[in-house]
């Protein structure tokens, strides 16, 4: 098999046992990338001359010596919204287009300290603010399904290069639901973990009490084996949680699902899902059960509720933390201004976007005086009574059963002239990141037009290896996994 259809995991193996060297991954890997880049467009920054001189470091540092770290010589592709010291980061915006960070988010050194190889930096929303990938600087990515259509977002050009082989994982980071939707859309795995569970330093910031970063990946135990490195403690981020991480991988090794039981909420498979959707998902949902899970029908009563709070929170928290790009500190700074207010002001016209534009006048609208109470301090009681929601379905069952999307991958320019059908896109994933629950999509069917469909596993607070081993007995039984687009 060529080396770029491997698998993190196998991949690993055939590394650590000498069959194969850095250097010839990254050849691999560099070829890839340039017969199917110029379709996908996945990538912002692309490194491979690097990554081609640190390989090479590295197998003459190795020696024949294969007694590596988890991740020596894997070939991974990063959000261009998390820091990379020396390598450009412009979270798709023309408000940091030539930004270079001068240091690396924790995510990134805890790669760098097992000699991993990056190869890029993939393509996202602007400032992670989307659901399509269309809203990027720099033009939309495609999904390697069918180049017609979206990635999905706002982690788009990690799962688009994900499923086009281009790189063996990437990391993204999921707001409302960034990882599992384009993962849905690509047909791969994306993993969101607990809140807290991942370091969010580095991460530039969207709404900082929902944003975590996770993995986007070809399997199920790829991304229990990526958790594994990334997960932890940092004291960097004081939203981080101080807990012990447990070995995903050892989560992975029950086959069947005896004593799981399995919540399926009826608010999910209302009105509005795609038929083919509801299909691929209900049959999934009784592949668990002939797996031994016990599947209860459960309720989460304000789940239509989620996408208002959502985007009152979400826009508030972005209002606040994209006041720093003001032409003053970093980034781009508007030239010919008058005084430092017109400074400010055409900064911001030039360096934002029209959907990033649209959220911070959102957000600073419902946090300004008079509409405080009304918009944002509701919206905050109705964020806990969603998370009630899900403590009360908890008490029930061990894992939470949904759809991914609301429908497959659609067409580039479909719901670009109207932002409200384009949130909906993100229907079934908000309430999770409103929660900091975590949750797992991998694929379980194809559309009658051949586009994966995702299904969604949603776990308890910190319980990662709950909906790893149910995404994996799963995947282990199916064949959706190991279907593979073709670029054309």
């Amino acid at each position: 098999m060529s080396i770029h259809k491997l698998s993190l995991c196998e991949l690993q193996k055939k590394f650590s046992a000498g069959e194969v060297s850095a250097a010839e991954i990254v050849r691999a890997y560099a070829l890839r990338i340039g017969q199917v880049e110029p379709k996908v467009k996945a990538f912002v920054t692309q490194v491979t001359d690097a990554a081609s001189a640190q390989a090479e470091a590295l197998d003459r540092h190795l020696k024949g010596w294969r007694k590596t770290k988890p991740l020596t010589g894997m070939p991974l592709a990063i959000k261009d919204n998390l820091c990379t010291e020396g390598v450009a980061t412009t979270c798709s915006s023309r408000m940091l287009q030539h930004f270079v960070p001068p240091y690396d988010a924790t995510v990134v050194a805890k790669l760098r300290e097992q000699d991993y190889i990056l190869l890029g930096k993939t393509n996202l929303d602007e400032f992670a603010m989307g659901s399509s990938t269309e809203n990027s600087a720099f033009g939309p990515s495609r999904n390697p399904w069918d180049l017609h259509r979206v990635p999905g977002g706002s982690s788009g050009g990690s799962a688009a290069a994900v499923a086009a082989d281009e790189c063996v994982a990437a990391l993204g980071s999921d707001t409302g639901g960034s990882i599992r939707q384009p993962a849905a859309f690509c047909g791969v795995v994306g993993l969101k973990p607990t809140y807290g569970r991942v370091s969010r330093y580095g991460l530039v910031a969207f709404a900082s009490s929902l944003d975590q970063v996770g993995p986007i990946t070809k399997d199920v135990r790829d991304a229990a084996f990526l958790l594994n490195v990334i997960a932890g403690h940092d004291p960097m981020d004081s939203t981080s949680a101080d807990r012990p991480v447990p070995d995903y991988m050892k989560a992975l090794a029950k086959k069947d699902l005896k004593k799981v039981r399995v919540g399926v909420p009826r608010e999910f498979f209302a009105e509005g899902l795609d038929p083919d959707v509801a299909h691929a998902v209900t049959a999934a949902i009784e592949e668990l059960k002939q797996l031994g899970a016990e599947i209860k029908e459960i309720q989460l009563p304000r789940t239509d509720a989620a996408v208002a709070v959502y985007y009152v929170l979400a826009t508030a928290e972005a209002s606040s933390n994209l006041a720093r790009f003001d032409g003053v500190k970093f980034g781009l700074r508007a030239k010919e201004t008058k005084d430092l207010l017109d400074l400010y002001m055409k900064t911001r016209q030039e360096g934002f976007g029209p959907e990033v534009k649209r959220r911070i006048m959102l957000g600073t609208y419902v946090l300004s005086a008079g509409y405080y109470d009304a918009y944002y301090g509701k919206a905050q009681a109705v964020r806990t009574l969603v998370c009630q929601d899900f403590d009360e379905a908890f008490k029930e069952v061990d894992v939470i059963v949904t759809p991914a999307t609301p429908t497959p991958a659609f067409k580039l320019g479909e719901k670009s002239e109207d932002p409200l059908q384009m949130y909906l896109s993100d229907i079934f994933t908000i309430s999770v990141n409103l929660a900091g629950l975590p949750a797992i999509a991998l694929p379980c069917g194809l559309s009658r037009g051949g586009l994966p469909i995702g299904m969604q596993l949603i776990g308890r607070a910190f319980e990662e290896e709950t909906i790893l081993r149910a995404a994996h007995a799963y995947e282990q039984a199916t064949e959706w996994h190991v279907k593979k687009p073709v670029v054309r």
